[in-house]
């Protein structure tokens, strides 16, 4: 007993410590708002009679208006977590405006804020945002923006941010908010937490591993009240917010492991999982460790499960959660470079190819005029083209093959193209994956139809279990039906092309897509700035289609006589003025 009550002053003592020294960009709110000061030209923030958090309402604020708060220099030369505890409240219903919160970061040497995340969904209770802060030696500061929505009782509160040296997936389950991991409620299974000196379970618990203490905590799930076959609970880290790759390390415990199974799972943005780990052994009675290799290039939440085979599975225990850059037990894995895996082939064809046949794209650089556009890339530049009349002939086929990319990953590949010619889209352009263990092709995108003349951009997510390259693929079928293919700009990402959890683009970049982003104009009149989608009204006089994506409206055309089978008449066509550099 008395070296329990040794422990527990120690972790209090502990405690009070970090609350009265908390690092800078840290604040409890408890009387103050710390190194935090509410931004003169908005809402104030409030901080609570009572202390322990601050909050901006509609008591007094009106529908649109918004607080903003700024933190004193922060500067992170380790990898860092940042914690933010938050609660969103609105009135019954849905509001079409709905109040939002946005944490920005401010580098001193920037004349813009960062976006670094932001929230809308309404809660009940308070909620916990985990964000990845890479080492960095210059200073910035955070703001904290709440946008006050619709309704009577919309409101937006603070408890707590708090700065950690170290990362987002990383938990000993010592504090109260678990380090922001969930349990995906089950209505018999489920992830607790033990230790702390409570009775948790029929089972007999074990102590913890970060203290070796009935004081320490851990998370664990046990199967008493199992009913079905596998029933399965889930542990749920924070999602990362920052690329990382290296080792995951973490500490389990099981007991009558045999009727268990014990995994861990990746999940990206799309909701698709990826198994990276499962027990094998189940090891000694003691705390085993398990080292896996871990690659997050993109938001990933990593997830613990256990499903059980009956009520006489046991307990699986987990805790001290920990990462390292280092890939564990020094494996060496060279890393995938989207700079190496894209090319706008201004200088040369990067790390493309082609058949060893001859040469089927060739790279070209033409003068724009208002008959046709230069380049994508600045319109001044290169691209490829494929069936000019350097190689058109009957059955002809061009290959492009791409640089090679690691397998069990998510891709999105963006690239433009321009068709000219051509009295049928079928196999005009198509991109294939080459899995280059099983010599296989396999279609993922052709064009179906497409404006002539106008760069189209095109994206695709794909992924495969081998290693594989892209492969660009033009098809000349006979010589009447033969046009050209333009290719630019190609760039292979990891992850999704379409993923929910894009942040707008940064102040001062705009694609036009949705609106007009942060741009204003000062009035407006016949002289004014118009979003709009396809030609101008008047011939010769704009583009064809925007720069971002191609798209025009179903009015788009060109001229008559450039339908005809035998494009050479079009007038500005490609093949008048290219300058062969292959």
């Amino acid at each position: 007993m008395l070296l329990g009550g040794v422990l527990l002053a120690v972790q209090a003592a502990l405690q009070l410590a970090g609350a009265l020294d908390l690092p800078a960009g840290s604040c409890a709110f408890e009387e103050s708002t710390c190194d935090f000061d509410s931004v003169f030209e908005f809402l104030p923030w409030i901080l609570n009679e009572e202390g322990h958090y601050i909050y901006v309402d509609t008591s007094f604020a009106k529908q649109g208006e918004k607080a903003v708060l700024l933190s004193s220099d922060v500067q992170t030369e380790e990898w860092s977590c940042l914690r933010l505890v938050y609660q969103i409240t609105t009135s019954s219903g849905s509001p079409s405006e709905p109040s939002r919160l946005n944490l920005y970061v401010r580098f001193d040497d920037e004349s813009f804020d960062r976006l670094l995340w932001s929230a809308k969904e309404p809660s009940d209770s308070w909620l916990i945002a985990s964000l990845d802060l890479q080492n960095s030696s210059k200073k910035f500061k955070i703001l904290i923006e709440g946008v006050l929505g619709h309704g009577n009782t919309a409101s937006i509160a603070l408890f707590e941010i708090k700065i950690t040296t170290g990362y987002c997936i990383e938990c000993d389950f010592e504090e109260n908010h678990l380090c922001g991991f969930v349990n995906r409620w089950n209505p018999n299974v489920n992830w607790f937490v033990g230790g702390g000196n409570m009775r948790n379970s029929h089972s007999i618990l074990p102590q913890d591993h970060t203290f070796r203490s009935e004081l320490g905590h851990y998370m664990y799930v046990d199967s008493v009240y199992v009913t079905h076959y596998q029933e399965v609970a889930q542990l749920i880290s924070p999602v990362t917010t920052a690329p990382m790759s290296g080792c995951l390390l973490f500490y389990y415990q099981l007991q009558q492991g045999n009727d268990s199974i014990f995994s861990v799972y990746t999940r990206d943005a799309a909701g698709l999982y990826e198994e990276i780990w499962k027990m094998g052994n189940p090891g000694n009675a003691d705390w085993n460790l398990a080292e896996v290799e871990f690659s997050a290039p993109y938001p990933m939440e990593v997830i613990f499960e256990v499903a059980f085979n009956g009520p006489k599975g046991g307990y699986v225990a987990l805790d001290d959660i920990s990462f390292s850059p280092v890939p564990c037990q020094n494996q060496t894995e060279r890393p995938f470079s989207a700079v190496e895996a894209s090319c706008n082939f201004e200088e040369d064809l990067c790390n493309f190819y082609q058949d060893k046949e001859g040469p089927g794209w060739t790279r070209v650089k033409v003068k724009p005029n208002m008959h046709r556009a230069g380049d994508h890339t600045s319109g001044l530049g290169y691209f490829l083209m494929a069936n000019t009349k350097f190689t058109s002939q009957p059955g002809y086929i061009g290959r492009l093959y791409g640089p090679s990319l690691p397998g069990n990953w998510q891709y999105c590949l963006r690239f433009y193209y321009a068709i000219y010619g051509f009295l049928k889209m079928s196999d005009t352009l198509a991109v294939y994956i080459f899995e280059e263990n099983h010599m296989v092709q396999d279609k993922i995108w052709s064009v179906l139809e497409s404006p002539r003349g106008v760069w189209m951009q095109a994206e695709i997510t794909f992924k495969k279990p081998m290693p594989t390259k892209v492969v660009f693929m033009s098809l000349c079928k006979s010589f009447w039906d033969c046009g050209l293919v333009a290719l630019d700009d190609i760039t292979i990402e990891l992850g999704s092309c379409s993923s929910p959890e894009k942040l707008p683009t940064p102040p001062g970049e705009c694609t036009f897509e949705q609106d007009e982003c942060a741009f204003t104009q000062e009035r407006r009149n016949r002289s004014s700035w118009h979003r709009r989608r396809g030609e101008t009204p008047t011939s010769y006089t704009g583009p064809k289609g925007d720069h971002t994506t191609g798209a025009t409206t179903c009015t788009s055309r060109l001229p008559t006589w450039c339908t005809d089978k035998k494009h050479d008449s079009c007038p500005g066509l490609y093949e008048e003025s290219l300058e062969n550099t292959a």
